[in-house]
């Protein structure tokens, strides 16, 4: 016997959504007492659900489809249009065969290269100023990092510009007015840059080393056999290359805990056993980054009693299961700890998504954010000393994307002396 779904108060609860942030589902779940409700978002009925359980079903191919459950402001943005990241069935194993074929052991060790080579390189600059935004700066050492692993050539003068443009990509996306516009403004600069260089490439003006994402990308052919249309080969270079700049705001976040948990920053000094690894985990379980992700109903189906019909818009709750009791304990405690010998499932810890990676829609590159982490928060802990000043800590959970207040500043930078 199928019973009616909770539904949440109002008629329309976009502006909730926009006050709450990250706790919106939640809230709900809590105050209505389930794991599922349905609510109306931007005049569109939306289902709302949290749990392991409900990741499982989340994931399921034959019950869900990502065409067109990304809104079109998030492309306009964040994703891009007729990305990987909207594709379904063969269509998007053969695209996500391409984003996995540049994420090999070698190609990840050469990563994390590159990214010690960028941050050692920001050493004497940081000693020589005053007062560092990190999360600026770092969004702009990966940028080059990411440029440079991906065959992407970028001018020393456009670096910035580049950098502060995938930033806001990411930033605009679960933003109104300005913000927003801004994101629009930055997809759009963006795509026209790389969009210019796949030609490049194609006409044989450009020749980016073999194995890196540009010449995969450029050289990439559909399952029609034929290659992919310029601007999609545009969006989906950009798939690889923000993403990688979007790491800042997790090292942004690492920073923020070393400072209020002390105690960590010694272990990761250390430098025994799994300890950076587990930080890592931990850091990306804690903090909000993404809130939530987006499916559409393939066809009508009932689950646990629940009719879900055809078309319709289903949330899952990303950041309510990382602090989930039933599934963490004590969850809203910094615990690195809690990842020693942890046995999980890919339902249950899903910071960039769940399920499968090498074929599903969990993101194609988290082991190379994890290692990307773990280099860079290793040299901030072992290879230079630096003073948190006095400023606004705060992390503000109705903004989307989440940053602490002012945005993580440092001073006083010097290398260690060994």
């Amino acid at each position: 016997m199928n019973v009616h779904i909770p539904r949440s108060e109002g008629l329309d609860n976009s502006l909730e959504l926009l006050s709450e942030g990250y706790l919106f589902i939640r809230n709900r779940c809590r105050y209505l007492q389930t794991d599922v409700f349905q609510t109306r978002l931007l005049a569109q009925n939306v289902i709302c659900m949290t749990g392991a359980e409900a990741a499982q079903l989340f994931y399921d191919e034959e019950r869900f489809i990502r065409k067109g459950a990304a809104p079109k402001r998030i492309q306009k943005t964040l994703f891009g249009e007729n990305g990987v990241q909207g594709l379904d069935g063969a269509a998007h194993r053969h695209r996500k065969l391409l984003f996995m074929s540049l994420m090999t052991p070698g190609r990840l060790n050469d990563i994390v290269d590159l990214t010690y080579t960028q941050w050692r390189k920001t050493i004497q600059k940081w000693e020589s100023r005053d007062r560092i935004i990190l999360f600026d700066d770092v969004q702009e050492i990966l940028c080059r990092v990411a440029c440079e692993w991906a065959g992407v050539p970028l001018k020393e003068a456009e670096a910035g510009k580049r950098a502060d443009d995938l930033g806001k990509m990411v930033d605009g996306f679960g933003a109104v007015g300005p913000r927003h516009w801004q994101g629009k403004e930055a997809r759009k600069r963006s795509e026209q840059w790389i969009e210019t260089m796949i030609e490049q490439i194609r006409d044989g003006e450009l020749n980016p080393p073999k194995g890196t994402a540009a010449d995969a990308i450029a050289r990439h052919r559909g399952l029609n056999d034929k290659p992919l249309e310029s601007k999609i080969a545009a969006v989906e270079l950009l798939n690889i290359l923000r993403p990688i700049v979007a790491i800042a705001t997790y090292i942004t976040f690492g920073v923020h805990a070393l400072y209020e948990h002390p105690e960590c920053r010694k272990k990761m000094q250390s430098g025994k056993g799994p300890y950076v690894q587990q930080f890592v985990q931990e850091v990306r379980r804690f903090y909000p980054f993404t809130p939530f992700v987006g499916a559409r109903v393939r066809r009508n189906f009932t689950w646990k009693n629940y009719q879900f019909e055809e078309g319709t818009l289903v949330l899952l709750d990303v950041y309510g299961m990382n602090h989930d009791p039933r599934i963490w304990n004590q969850p809203d405690e910094f615990r690195p700890e809690r990842f020693d010998h942890w046995q999980g499932s890919p339902f249950d810890f899903i910071p960039q998504g769940g399920g499968d990676n090498s074929l599903g829609h969990r993101c194609a590159g988290e082991a190379l954010t994890v290692r990307v982490m773990e280099a860079g928060l290793h040299f901030l802990t072992n290879e230079i000393d630096y003073e948190v000043p006095v400023q606004d800590l705060s992390i503000n959970l109705s903004r989307i994307p989440a940053l602490p207040e002012d945005r993580m500043v440092i001073q006083r930078v010097r290398r260690k002396t060994l």
